[in-house]
């Protein structure tokens, strides 16, 4: 099985900062995309930010040049640097690891989820 803990969440004023940081642990052969999806109240599950095992990467719209994403594969961590955040990136922030497990010649992909991590913009 595999673990995702989130970390970095919290309270902070329109035009601040917060990073993120989700750290898999367990069974864990390699892992390929990682990603960082959030739901507001009342709204469905969005993608934020993803991270390919490349190391490509893809944003929303709606935070292209404020959030910056990155991966320590030796960790098994993926990062989400948020700046300038606005009080509509308010919602709980959960991160996505497809990962394999299992042995080098019966191996499984499955996505894993975090539990999830408050973040509140408001002033």
């Amino acid at each position: 099985q595999v673990q995702l803990v989130e970390s970095g969440g919290g309270l902070v004023q329109p035009g601040g900062s917060l990073r993120l940081s989700c750290a898999a642990s367990g069974s864990i052969l390699s892992i390929n995309a990682m990603g960082w999806y959030r739901q507001a109240p009342g709204k469905q599950r969005e993608l934020v930010a993803g991270i390919t095992g490349g190391g490509s990467t893809n944003y929303a719209d709606s935070v292209k040049g404020r959030f910056t994403i990155s991966r320590d594969n030796v960790k098994n961590t993926v990062y989400l640097q948020m700046n300038s955040l606005k009080p509509e990136d308010t919602g709980v922030y959960h991160c996505n690891q497809r990962a394999w497990t299992g042995s080098a010649t019966s191996g499984t992909l499955k996505d894993y989820w975090g539990q999830g991590t408050q973040v509140t913009v408001s002033s």
